[in-house]
């Protein structure tokens, strides 16, 4: 019963930069960790960012320094800023949130539908 929604996505030349964002929705009680996950056509689906509720921060090595993670969570947003975009950027991006709908139950993985995000040469 967690909906998470991403927007933000597009197409931009490479160089560009983009904002995603994702809200999450529904009976959520708490939220643990939230991250962005691509997953380019023909390939697995894999970790871009994740964020502690407190705010430490993970990346993978492709995208340090040029994406940054950030959470909102009295909005229980997550956005990722992009900046310096290439080509092999070009994914399609989900939302990943560690929460649970009841206070005595166990955290889960909620994916949103995925935010295209294209960039060209």
């Amino acid at each position: 019963q967690v909906q998470l929604v991403e927007s933000g996505g597009g197409l931009v030349q490479a160089g560009g930069s983009l904002r995603l964002s994702c809200a999450a929705s529904g009976s959520i009680v708490s939220t643990n960790a939230m991250g962005w996950y691509c997953q380019a056509p023909g390939k697995q689906r894999e970790l871009v960012a994740t964020i502690t509720r407190f705010g430490s921060t993970n990346y993978a090595d492709s995208v340090k320094g040029r994406f940054t993670i950030s959470r909102d969570n009295a909005k229980k947003m997550v956005y990722l800023q992009m900046n310096s975009l290439k080509p092999e950027d070009t994914a399609v991006y989900y939302c990943n949130a560690e929460s649970r709908t009841t206070t005595w139950g166990a955290y889960r993985d909620y994916w949103g539908q995925g935010t295209q995000v294209t960039v060209s040469s």
